[in-house]
């Protein structure tokens, strides 16, 4: 698809944001169910409710033409969804044509499977979610999670070549013990670290307000160790990084709860359902599938621009108690 200068220009909000990077949810399914994110037992949508491979590729082809400059592959966990390799290799055409990058965010479960595939679509680097390097307390944050598997895609990662960030929720009285032997550990695998403030996205059955920590502090506690010095590095997402004294890794800090970071937010995130919502921390969508459906590539155009200006000011995270979760859906259900 052309990529014609004035379509590009027009991926502009309404408030002015310049809009490259878009999150695609390939799967609201996952293999895990970890605490913060879903509930024990969830209710998955139907098959027909969800896009086609072919249905998401072509979403993905226009808005590359519209001036997307960064796709990131979510779920759910992406890499379970049937013939994934596909969808990947398909955007990656993209790559060095208008694509600047093409990544991916998982759960490492299936990355031994998975990770060659990556490499030669044109994927460069993954981020990783890993809560714990404790195998019982993985267990219990995933609901039955098994590490020795997560660690054994790591390896398959570096193999392929891929450069991996890991991604850790930091939980008060569940893993803040682990945060800086997890900063220690990713220092010897190669691997920089981006801690994650818990979200209020969806039921969970668990109270986050119990388990709320203020990277603020993280952060303090990290630096009378290890002094940290804010670095200009930019991945395209919300973490703010920080070279880290003594160490050879770059540590991110994703902050929506103590320092909101909509102001320059370049986002938006695509459902496996062909939902665009313009917030993570908002209800707001605008449904592509029927249109897709019902009228072709073509009637997609102008909701994308309906999208833009939909797009809100800031997300409304709140935590305490007595605090209703922001949205209704699940973090699994918008993609991470």
């Amino acid at each position: 698809m052309a990529m014609a200068d004035p379509l590009r220009a027009t991926m502009t909000d309404g408030l002015g944001r310049r809009i490259s990077y878009l999150r695609i949810s390939v799967t609201d399914r996952c293999d895990l169910r970890c605490r913060y994110c879903m509930a024990e037992r969830m209710q998955f949508l139907p098959k027909n409710q969800v896009l086609t491979l072919e249905e998401i590729a072509l979403l993905a082809d226009l808005f590359i033409a519209r001036g997307i400059d960064k796709i990131r592959l979510t779920g759910g966990e992406p890499l379970v969804r049937r013939d994934i390799g596909d969808l990947v290799r398909r955007i990656g055409r993209h790559l060095g044509q208008g694509l600047r990058e093409l990544t991916l965010t998982t759960n490492g479960t299936r990355l031994t499977d998975h990770a060659e595939m990556l490499a030669e679509a044109g994927v460069r680097r993954i981020n990783v979610s890993l809560d714990s390097l404790n195998a019982d307390r993985f267990a219990h944050v995933t609901r039955g999670g098994k590490l020795d598997q997560v660690l054994a895609g790591l390896d398959a990662a570096r193999a392929a070549g891929l450069a991996v960030k890991i991604n850790m929720v930091a939980l008060k009285g569940v893993n803040e013990d682990e945060i800086l032997p997890m900063l220690r550990w990713c220092d010897t695998q190669g691997f920089d670290l981006t801690l994650i403030e818990t979200m209020p996205l969806g039921e969970t059955g668990e109270d986050r307000t119990d388990h709320y920590l203020p990277l603020t502090l993280v952060a303090d506690r990290i630096d009378a160790q290890h002094a940290l010095t804010p670095v200009a590095d930019r991945t395209g997402g919300p973490a703010r990084y920080h070279a880290v004294d003594g160490l050879n890794i770059r540590l991110g800090l994703i902050m929506p709860l103590t320092r909101n970071f909509c102001a320059d937010c370049n986002r938006v995130r695509m459902t496996c359902e062909g939902k665009i919502f313009m917030c993570l921390g908002h209800e707001d969508h605008v449904d592509f599938k029927a249109a897709l459906r019902n009228d072709g590539i073509q009637a997609v155009q102008p909701l994308i621009d309906r999208a833009l200006r939909l797009k809100p000011a800031a997300h409304d995270f709140r935590i305490g108690t007595g605090e209703r979760a922001a949205t209704h859906r699940h973090m699994s259900v918008t993609g991470g």
